[in-house]
């Protein structure tokens, strides 16, 4: 066994700040603007004249009042204080009385580059920064085999504890005793693990069908599974599952909100041969309840765990092989934040054998 310690509290959690994450749902964003956060910096969203998102420093460069408490007038942020209006830009376009031309650079707000896509608005973690590369894409949405569902939900913990988290087979059989694993008799499988320069990945070899309410509506009859968990940087998961025609793949965008506070932003696409495609969308809100009871246990343990590392000032983690991902996403994590490593092809390939 090695010790793995990795601090969690103050200035040493890793922060990538290069790269994109998900502040809101394009649905979320209307009319009026949204206070969030990004590694604890206030940010203001709202739409500008044309539609498009935008994102500013929340805090009006007059006399630092929240821009998010204002409100949005004819596609530009006004200031609930003054009434100091801003384009998507961060340009000052009006102070009320003033007579001269009211952009001037020390009027203006920073502002972050965004994206909407997928039905997410993307922000660039650094405001003034041009982006190196555009926002991860997720996958089958526009497949009509497929039906998909949306969830988010805050936890407690940072990135790497919420990433590991959902990327991690052991804790299934007793956090989730009876929903996802646990059910039934122990098998031993292979597990390949291929780790590249800004993603991991682990294969799970010979695993059967999941035991639990979860594992019978993939495959109600039983069979081997194919089963992949991946990490992707800055903060992506993907947990699939294939078994014959049914396929179903959770894809999670995990936002920093502070450090210690991650929020969840996550797609379910699934494809299930006995349920007919025009079923499939109230298929999956029949399944949501069964699904948000796993992610509420896995909150409750977070922030049990969170406290736990806040009590002791540091977390301090002895890892075996069992623990496929988790390691190698805080490896992922630190390099990433020290500054993104130049790609390469190359593979780090292992394998072992663990029961679950």
């Amino acid at each position: 066994m090695t010790t793995v310690p990795l601090r969690v509290v103050g200035p040493d959690v890793p922060r990538v700040l290069d790269d994109w994450y998900v502040l809101a749902s394009s649905r979320e964003l209307r009319k009026k603007p949204l206070a969030r956060e990004l590694y604890g910096a206030p940010i203001a969203l709202f739409r500008d004249e044309h539609g498009r998102a935008a994102a500013l420093v929340d805090r009006c460069p007059h006399r630092s009042v929240p821009l998010s408490g204002g409100r949005v007038e004819d596609g530009t942020l006004e200031c609930p204080y003054h009434g100091w209006r801003f384009a998507g830009d961060g340009r000052c376009v009006r102070v009320p009385g003033l007579t001269e031309e009211p952009d001037h650079r020390t009027r203006r707000c920073a502002s972050y580059p965004v994206r909407e896509q997928d039905g997410w608005v993307w922000v660039w973690a650094t405001a003034g920064d041009t982006p190196t590369r555009e926002p991860f894409r997720f996958p089958l949405l526009d497949d009509p085999r497929y039906a998909s569902v949306r969830q988010t939900l805050e936890m407690a913990g940072t990135v790497h504890a919420a990433a590991e988290n959902a990327l991690d087979v052991p804790h299934t059989a007793f956090l989730h005793r009876g929903l996802f694993r646990g059910a039934g008799k122990t098998n031993e499988l292979e597990v390949r693990v291929r780790r590249h320069h800004d993603r991991v990945e682990a294969e799970y070899i010979g695993e059967p069908r999941p035991s639990g309410a979860l594992g019978r509506v993939l495959a109600p009859r039983g069979g081997v599974v194919e089963h992949f968990d991946r990490f992707i940087l800055p903060s992506i998961t993907q947990v699939e599952y294939r078994l014959g025609e049914s396929h179903v793949l959770a894809t999670v965008a995990l936002t920093p909100r502070t450090d210690r506070r991650t929020v969840m932003n996550a797609v379910v696409s699934f494809r299930l041969p006995f349920v007919p495609p025009r079923l499939a969308g109230l298929a999956g809100e029949l399944l949501r309840p069964l699904g948000l009871s796993v992610l509420r246990q896995d909150a409750t343990i977070l922030a049990r765990q969170d406290e736990a590392i806040a009590r002791f000032g540091e977390a301090r983690f002895v890892s075996t092989e069992l623990d496929a991902l988790g390691p190698t996403i805080a490896k992922l994590l630190r390099a990433a934040a020290r500054g993104r490593e130049a790609a390469s092809d190359a593979i780090d390939e292992r394998t072992f054998r663990m029961r679950v």
